[in-house]
């Protein structure tokens, strides 16, 4: 007998809580300048409640061959990365509509 998710319901292989929270979410991809004129990508928005979020900017700074961390709910990449990390979050299942590039 299949385990039932407490959420919604369903048997775990047909469980689909994680792409309704990632519906939900509006994700913000912004650039900053930090001191010496450094730029540094900041993504708000992701829930750390549903996403690892430490797991989850590891792949990104893999992805975007540069460095990085997560911390306060946000994911700070190094350098002009605005780009890459939109692809990286469709590629992830985030919908375009709730992605906003700043």
């Amino acid at each position: 007998m299949a385990e039932i998710c407490p959420i919604c319901g369903l048997p775990k292989d047909i469980c689909v809580c994680g792409e309704i929270s990632k519906e939900q979410q509006k994700i913000k991809v912004r650039l900053e300048t930090r001191k010496f004129k450094k730029a540094m990508t900041i993504i708000d928005g992701i829930d750390n409640k549903d996403v690892n979020l430490s797991r989850l900017a590891q792949k990104m700074k893999t992805y975007c061959a540069c460095g990085g961390t997560a911390k306060n709910g946000q994911i700070m990449l190094q350098g002009d990365q605005r780009e890459k990390a939109y692809n990286f979050l469709i590629q992830m299942g985030y919908p375009e509509e709730n992605i906003e590039v700043q």
